[in-house]
């Protein structure tokens, strides 16, 4: 796990978020509102006629495309929730589930693990200089 993914937790629920708000207000701004051209054969012969409707049919298909979306962030956010919760060291897993997944800035949970922040800041660059050995 790299610290850019890590990194990249905030990002990946602000995505599912905004795919929320998208599935619920789908064609509110009038996006699915279309218009075809069919044949009229009431008079024996084709005149063109204009019809203007609601799109179903890609109504269904964004709604699938962005649950399928949030299903894939949704694993990528299992996958570093689970890789936080592994880490063996309490101070480090405390400090990393601060940090990367509820976004606190280093000074403020220099102050919740009673420690300084560059005992914070370096946990964090110590535990990535060993891991990535």
């Amino acid at each position: 796990m790299t610290r850019d993914k890590l990194e990249s937790y905030r990002d990946i629920q602000n995505e599912i978020a905004e795919l929320r708000y998208r599935i619920v207000h789908l064609g509110e701004d009038g996006s699915l509102i279309g218009n075809d051209v069919i044949m009229d054969y009431r008079s024996g012969y084709p005149i063109p006629q204009s019809v203007v409707g609601y799109d179903f049919a890609k109504e269904n298909h964004l709604k699938t495309k962005y649950a399928e979306q949030i299903e894939s962030l949704r694993e990528k956010e299992r996958e570093i929730e689970e890789y936080v919760e592994n880490i063996p060291d309490s101070l480090t897993r405390r400090i990393f589930r601060m940090y990367f997944l509820d976004g606190m800035p280093q000074s403020k949970i220099a102050k919740r693990v009673q420690a300084s922040q560059a005992t914070v800041s370096n946990k964090i660059s110590g535990f990535f200089k060993v891991a990535h050995n």
